[in-house]
């Protein structure tokens, strides 16, 4: 949208000598013009982003070079850390001191918990503009809002319940991508008995929690999934279906590397790039880190969904909002990153960067490879037959209390083998009251 332009005084001038020349004037205007103009547009907009490894970082960068562009300047607050609890920690902090950042990535429940803060900036004159109401899902646009006003752009969907595959150690075993439980752990004993590492993972809590997450999905489909975590229902958290899944989820750890604590996840990824494990339970963010290895999908490596997980889809989607400043004009600078982030062209370079598809529904995927069109016809489909469901495990449904209640849960169940799956079951039920 056209850049808003800050009121300026008027100001009654004194009239000019008459010997003053055309030439002298024209350069006066000029000069002034200039200086308005530099004033007008220039906005410093602080960023807090955690997009900091291979494929983010190059999304990150894409978007401060077509911000730049706009006349502004963007102001790097990057915290490592790809689950986003270190930015969170930050921000928090910064908010707290009523020295919030111009914009932050934050997501899901989350937007409506600062929204109750009053601390946010309404860009719904962006929204109607570029009218965003005709090119989202409803599933999205309503998370972006807050008293039925956009205060978040989102950027993207990702899918969660994706297997990635290296396609020379499934050939070594002579096996095809496993599409139930019983194929995964067939899979997983050949290549373990091959010296293969089967699973590579990274023992962080929220790495252990969309790996959950995913199993679940897997084992119980949407309908129990959404019952489960979106419903918090009490007898579901603690039935028989989620003992299963819980099972199932033990049953990886067995098939994982013994270095596995504290590594982060572009390095398990990067294990399944260079054939030292076979296969990794992770976001389709992990295609940027193949991407930006020069692996290309279908010939180096295999996506698929999650055994049993063919006919869901579990989404994540990056976005931002931006919160009131004290500085003048930074809301120009805002309102141009807000525009710039659901802008077709924007949406196109990112994901193609990200691993990730457009959030916007109106765009051509031509020059995306085959698993990103996929995610897209999988996404549609799975909407269209009620199977799309948001990850709890990345901040899309439940609240940061409860969210960090199951990760305590999943990630004690993980590493203590004396706990019982009803136990951990019983705990995650116990978990869904955390206020």
């Amino acid at each position: 949208m056209p850049a808003a332009r800050p009121d300026s005084p008027t100001r009654r001038r004194a009239p000019l000598a008459a010997s003053t020349s055309v030439s002298t004037l024209s350069t006066v205007l000029a000069a002034a013009a200039l200086s308005f103009a530099t004033a007008a547009h220039a906005a410093q907009v602080e960023v807090l982003h955690y997009w900091t490894s291979g494929g983010e970082a190059k999304s990150a960068q894409v978007l401060k070079q077509m911000l730049e562009k706009k006349g502004d300047t963007w102001v790097d607050f990057a915290v490592a850390g790809g689950g986003g609890g270190n930015a969170m920690t930050a921000l928090k902090t910064r908010v707290v001191a009523g020295n919030p950042p111009a914009a932050a990535q934050i997501k899901g429940p989350a937007i409506h918990e600062w929204g109750d803060e009053g601390v946010l900036m309404p860009i719904d004159d962006v929204a109607k503009q570029d009218g965003w109401d005709r090119v989202l899902p409803p599933e999205i646009a309503a998370i972006m809002k807050y008293n039925g006003q956009y205060v978040g752009a989102p950027v993207n969907v990702h899918r969660v319940n994706w297997l990635w595959i290296n396609a020379d150690a499934l050939k070594k075993v002579n096996a095809q991508p496993p599409a139930t439980w019983d194929d995964f752990f067939r899979v997983a004993d050949a290549l373990k008995k091959a010296g293969i590492t089967p699973v590579a993972i990274g023992g962080q809590p929220w790495q252990e929690a969309e790996t959950f997450e995913t199993v679940a999905l897997g084992v119980g489909g949407a309908a129990f999934y959404k019952k489960a975590f979106v419903q918090l229902d009490d007898a579901t958290l603690k039935g028989p279906t989620m003992v299963k899944a819980l099972e199932t989820f033990r049953r990886l750890r067995t098939y994982a590397d013994a270095s596995q604590t504290g590594r982060d996840w572009n390095m398990a990824t990067a294990m399944v790039i260079n054939g030292q494990a076979a296969m990794q339970f992770m976001g389709d963010w992990a295609k940027g880190e193949f991407t930006v290895a020069n692996k290309v999908p279908g010939k180096d490596y295999l996506c698929v969904a999650a055994p049993g997980s063919q006919n869901a889809y579990t989404f994540n989607v990056d976005s931002f909002v931006f919160f009131k400043v004290k500085t003048p004009g930074v809301d120009k600078g805002q309102k141009d990153m807000a525009g710039l982030l659901m802008s077709p062209a924007f949406q196109q370079t990112f994901n193609l960067n990200k691993g990730s598809i457009p959030v916007r529904q109106d765009l051509d995927l031509s020059k995306f490879d085959a698993c990103a069109k996929k995610s897209s016809a999988d996404f549609k489909a799975a909407g269209a037959a009620g199977a799309l469901v948001p990850s709890w495990a990345h901040d899309m449904v439940v609240s940061p209390a409860v969210e960090g209640a199951f990760y305590d849960v999943i990630g004690k169940y993980w590493s203590d083998e004396s706990m019982t799956a009803q136990q951990a079951a019983n705990r995650l039920a116990a978990a869904a009251k955390t206020q």
